[in-house]
């Protein structure tokens, strides 16, 4: 016989850590709509990547989004893609992934646009996959993406990375319009009021 005091526990641990989210791991909640990954974050900082020129460039970027820096790598080059005016960020090798990483002042959420491209920088049906790391991993597949697609990543600690790339097809990852950002105090109060609950519950299963 279930124990309804778990059962309790159980549904206001899985409430805390969704709150509106996609999904969520160990700490990771995935928001696939703008509005409301930006209700769920403060101070957020974009990188539109329109200072960027359609051509290649070398394996690592260093940038900004607002006030915060990351890094943008991919083995055997990035590449501005799209036109004046509207530059996204794609790689020269499309079996080599995206890595965004080395975020300043405690980041602990990331999203953006993120979708396919083909050879000559155009959109193209397709699914990527993004997979945030921040002491735990959390993998989104992201199919029919179009330049469009937002998917974003909150964490209850600072993000190591975020990894895009491509799950299969002939086309290469793509990334607008970058968002960091640090959680509102009260997404990261739920987050982790959520994490210690089932911590509690499963204390009380072995128990």
């Amino acid at each position: 016989m279930r124990n309804p005091s778990q059962f309790s526990l159980k549904t206001l641990c899985l409430a805390a850590l969704l709150c509106a989210a996609g999904a969520a791991q160990a700490g990771i909640a995935v928001y696939t709509n703008q509005a409301d990954f930006l209700g769920a974050v403060s101070a957020p900082g974009i990188d539109t990547f329109d200072d960027l020129s359609v051509g290649p460039y070398g394996d690592t970027l260093y940038r900004t989004a607002g006030a915060y820096d990351y890094q943008a790598y991919s083995e055997g080059g990035l590449w501005g893609v799209g036109g004046p005016g509207d530059v996204s960020l794609s790689n020269n090798v499309r079996t080599n992934p995206i890595v965004f990483s080395q975020f300043g002042a405690g980041v602990s959420a990331f999203g953006g646009n993120f979708f396919p491209t083909n050879l000559g920088g155009e959109y193209v049906p397709g699914t990527v996959a993004l997979t945030a790391a921040d002491g735990s991993i959390l993998r989104y597949d992201l199919t029919g993406a179009t330049p469009s697609s937002f998917v974003g990543f909150v964490s209850s600690a600072p993000l190591a990375s975020v990894t895009l790339g491509t799950a299969g097809g002939d086309y290469w990852p793509t990334a607008n319009n970058v968002v960091l950002a640090v959680p509102e105090p009260a997404t990261y109060g739920m987050l982790l009021a959520g994490l210690s609950l089932l911590g509690m519950t499963a204390r009380r299963r072995r128990g």
